[in-house]
């Protein structure tokens, strides 16, 4: 008797297919048949589970989503017990820097959505930004947390800063994929910022 087929560990093997190939080669190579032979399976069944091309990309989308808050988390804990609102923030600032084969992987699939959406702003626009919005507002919170402990200049707007922090890890990443700096050299620049932003250490 043939066992019941794992739908959702069917939806992840395609899905992460697709991911590999905007790694690599880019989203424009992501046709529907080049996932179905990357994931070593049927156009059929890449059809079945994902009925468009779109619903694939917005559920790569989320999976990639879930490993960067994954990859946050880890590096969250890792800073320390009780977390301070400095040490998340330079944990989740540093970990989205491409210096390590994970954080490069999801830099490189980022960048190829945005290029998907500078392509067709109305694909992807909405859900594009949901991630960056999420990071945003907790990087918010703790910086306001970290102000109101006198940590931070009670002149700096915590909304500003933390679009500012992003803005500027974001570039120092493509900066990185880029080879204009390495990611050693990033994380240096990211820090003197953060020293400079933090009062006390």
């Amino acid at each position: 008797m043939n066992p019941r087929p794992d739908h959702e560990e069917r939806r992840r093997q395609i899905a992460e297919a697709l991911l590999r190939i905007a790694d690599t080669q880019g989203l424009q190579s992501a046709s529907m048949r080049a996932v179905a032979t990357e994931a070593g399976v049927s156009l059929r069944l890449v059809q079945y589970y994902f009925e468009s091309k779109q619903g694939l990309l917005l559920d790569a989308l989320t999976r990639l989503g879930a490993q960067l808050q994954a990859r946050m988390a880890r590096w969250i804990e890792a800073a320390g017990t009780p977390p301070t609102p400095r040490g998340t923030v330079t944990a989740v600032l540093s970990c989205i820097l491409p210096t390590d084969p994970e954080s490069r992987r999801i830099t490189r699939t980022y960048a190829a959505y945005y290029a998907l959406v500078l392509g067709d702003p109305e694909v992807l626009e909405k859900h594009g930004a949901q991630q960056p919005r999420i990071l945003e507002a907790f990087l918010t919170k703790q910086l306001r947390a970290a102000q109101q402990a006198g940590q931070i200049s009670p002149a700096k707007d915590p909304d500003t800063t933390a679009a500012g922090l992003l803005a500027m890890v974001n570039g120092l990443g493509s900066s990185v994929l880029a080879g204009q700096r390495t990611g050693e050299d990033a994380l240096a620049i990211l820090t003197r910022h953060l020293d400079e932003l933090f009062l006390t250490p």
